[in-house]
């Protein structure tokens, strides 16, 4: 092993920091390094102590996927990792959580009127002109907002600007 100047190193696979398991397409692992989650993929088994390598496909994710290997090695050698890839502003959060739950209740069958009073509260609400209501018309995007994710489109949330999809 090369001088890496004094860093010490973290084994890739330290099983009792984080969790392993099998799936259809391979192994799956979540290490836990420092307070960072590191995502990995091997299409076989992992074995404590073996050496690992990064193989990342020129693909339209590969930014997004050596940002990571990047981050994981750093963390590996006891450097700070750095900020995540994308991460979702606050704005961004809570307009994606208010879908999902504009969801949740349409999916049970509740009215949008009962959706706009879950979420915005029943003073909020006005007892004429409903249907014009700005609320009516923002309670109807956020359940169009959750259908989308619920069809795939939660992907996009990963793959920040792309616009080849």
């Amino acid at each position: 092993m090369a001088d890496d100047g004094g860093a010490s190193y973290q084994p890739l696979l330290d099983l009792t920091a984080g969790e392993v398991r099998r799936a259809v397409d391979g192994w799956h692992a979540v290490l836990r390094i420092g307070a960072v989650d590191h995502r990995v993929w091997s299409k076989e088994a992992p074995v404590l102590g073996a050496s690992y390598t990064a193989e990342l496909p020129f693909d339209g994710d590969f930014g997004a996927r050596a940002y990571a290997a990047r981050r994981l090695w750093r963390a590996m050698y006891g450097r700070v990792p750095g900020p995540a890839f994308h991460q979702l502003s606050r704005q961004r959060r809570e307009r994606l959580s208010a879908a999902i739950r504009a969801l949740d209740a349409h999916s049970a069958g509740g009215s949008y009127r009962v959706i706009a009073e879950a979420l915005f509260g029943r003073k909020s609400i006005p007892d004429r002109a409903w249907k014009t209501h700005d609320l009516r018309n923002r309670t109807i995007r956020l359940v169009q907002g959750g259908l989308a994710l619920m069809r795939g489109g939660y992907r996009k949330l990963l793959r920040p600007g792309r616009t080849d999809e």
